[in-house]
């Protein structure tokens, strides 16, 4: 019985840490006043609304989108830059070649065949059934496939470009 109620109170707090922990626009502007009040009252209005715009600071960035889920360094046009990228998942369903999406076999559960593999010595193998059936590809659990969604470049602290880039998942 203490177990149970242990591992419920476990349960609550880490659910609670999670909800807590969350990354959102209202909670990063409420957290740091000091970063948003620095801004230009153009500037805050964009925030406000998860928008940004070339020459802007990291800081307003970083108040309107968030955290990037990566960051990498570079140089354009002799100055160094820094780019943020911000990644979106998709859970990918019914992923495969046939028409049910489980496989390529005219019933989308894989083929038969017949294939034969050349081996470098000149030997031969024949084989029969589904060359490309492969017992831990399909998964009962869908892969999410992370894709980046926008990016923005920065150089001497201020936004030189960003961009969106459509979904097509």
């Amino acid at each position: 019985m203490k177990t149970i109620s242990k591992t419920r109170l476990l349960g609550l707090a880490v659910v609670g840490l999670c909800l807590t922990s969350c990354e959102t626009l209202e909670n990063r502007i409420s957290e740091h006043p000091d970063i948003f009040n620095s801004l230009s009252p153009r500037d805050q209005a964009l925030v406000r609304q998860g928008q940004i715009r070339s020459g802007m600071s990291t800081n307003a960035v970083w108040l309107a989108w968030g955290s990037p889920e990566q960051k990498t360094v570079g140089e354009m046009r002799g100055h160094q830059t820094e780019t943020w990228i911000y990644l979106a998942g998709t859970t990918a369903y019914g992923y495969g070649y046939g028409p049910y999406g489980y496989g390529y076999g005219p019933w989308g559960y894989g083929g038969f065949g017949v294939g034969v593999a050349r081996f470098h010595h000149g030997g031969r193998f024949a084989f029969f059934g589904d060359p490309f059936y492969d017992p831990f590809y399909y998964s009962y659990i869908p892969p999410t496939i992370y894709y980046p969604y926008k990016t923005v470049t920065f150089s001497g602290g201020r936004v030189m470009s960003f961009q969106y880039f459509v979904n097509r998942y």
